[in-house]
């Protein structure tokens, strides 16, 4: 298949990993084989100051794009995830003439689900790339990996116009939903694509016409395309996914309720030792990555711990936004190192906003802490979810 955009652009054009999409294929490209980003060089205020205009403002970019993207961290949530994938997708290697089972992942927002599911699909791509090269036996690029975002209201002949348009398909313009559909298959079979992301699927509206189409379309996916399905959304199970069938007695829901596998990923918890020995352990994985040149040992994991908790409430989304904005903080304002009143400043999301008065007073009367006592097993390496 000779697509309409080139697989390869030519050295020096190709995208920078902050001007890409995911919902076509040279972006996740782009992003599953970029080079792992080199962690900025540490200097002290002295060190910084003493650099000349350029070389400091060299500096400065690539250590704010540095603390822009800190993750993925290998949280417990996420290497369970990672494993509960692996067992599916690697168990799906029926033969084409077999359906293959499907998998959800439904969580709460800030939850990481999409960062974890993507994570793992740029894995997947680098495997598969390196066992069996870029190009198919029939001379075709490979593409393991196919994603789409849906939008609100997207009804069957949106949904495989984004199909096509992640392939770059040239036929993707013009044509009926049934037609689309053939050309998606088309570049499924000959780009060797075994799965398919489907994410914001909170956003289709299962029991209206263009919902009922596009979640029927899916149990036609299922049976004829040789993908695994992910599916991400957020209160899946409440929007009937899983339904035997819809408000109208219909059970054509039944068949991707029944092979559908549902996996979640939770907020972290301190409700015992063993949790707030996780908690730490992020917290000092996060805190080796971060680039301020007064930060020392303990900053997050000793000095911040319980701020961090209560500002977050164990949302790994809400967390990496509130380190991200406080590095970029301090480094813009020569702080260097991350405090409570330096973090104060910085604005986060409604949600955590709105539940960190509860648990303020929570910790404050000590009914919530997450600090392990004295004498637990002492926390692993932080290499352990670096």
């Amino acid at each position: 298949m000779m697509p309409a955009r080139p697989a390869v652009p030519p050295e020096g054009m190709r995208p920078q990993l902050d001007n890409l999409t995911l919902s076509r294929k040279e972006g996740l490209r782009a992003l599953a084989e970029a080079e792992p980003r080199k962690l900025p060089e540490l200097l002290t205020p002295k060190q910084v100051a003493a650099l000349g205009d350029a070389a400091r403002l060299e500096y400065e970019h690539e250590r704010s794009v540095w603390h822009a993207n800190l993750g993925p961290i290998k949280t417990p949530q996420l290497k369970a995830l990672h494993e509960d994938l692996w067992d599916i997708v690697t168990s799906n290697q029926q033969d084409g003439d077999k359906a293959k089972g499907a998998v959800s992942v439904d969580a709460f927002p800030g939850l990481g689900k999409t960062t974890a599911v993507l994570d793992f699909a740029l894995k997947y791509h680098r495997q598969v790339i390196a066992r069996q090269g870029a190009f198919t036996a029939a001379g075709h690029e490979r593409w393991p990996v196919c994603r789409v975002g849906l939008t609100s209201n997207i009804g069957m002949k949106d949904f495989n116009r984004s199909l096509l348009e992640f392939y770059g398909h040239p036929g993707r313009k013009s044509g009926t939903a049934a037609l689309f559909a053939q050309r998606a298959l088309d570049c499924v079979l000959e780009c060797e694509s075994k799965i398919l992301i489907i994410d914001d699927l909170h956003f289709l509206r299962w029991q209206d016409k263009n919902g009922t189409e596009v979640s029927n379309h899916f149990k036609y996916i299922a049976n004829e395309f040789p993908v695994t399905l992910i599916f991400i959304g957020v209160e899946l199970a409440g929007r009937g996914l899983y339904s035997e069938s819809d408000s109208r007695g219909d059970i054509t829901l039944a068949q991707t309720a029944r092979r559908t596998t549902p996996l979640t990923m939770e907020p972290f918890v301190v409700t015992n030792d063993k949790h707030r020995v996780e908690w730490r352990n992020m917290l000092l994985a996060l805190e080796q990555r971060i680039v301020l040149g007064r930060k020392f040992p303990g900053m997050l994991a000793d000095e911040l711990s319980d701020y961090l908790y209560i500002r977050t409430t164990g949302h790994i989304g809400s967390l990496m936004t509130l380190i991200n904005r406080g590095c970029q903080r301090a480094a813009r304002t020569g702080a260097e190192l991350l405090d409570e009143n330096l973090l104060d400043q910085v604005k986060l999301d409604a949600a955590a906003e709105r539940a960190r008065k509860a648990l303020e007073k929570k910790f404050a009367l000590r009914r919530m802490t997450t600090k392990a006592r004295s004498g637990t097993a002492k926390a692993t390496t932080a290499k352990t979810v670096a």
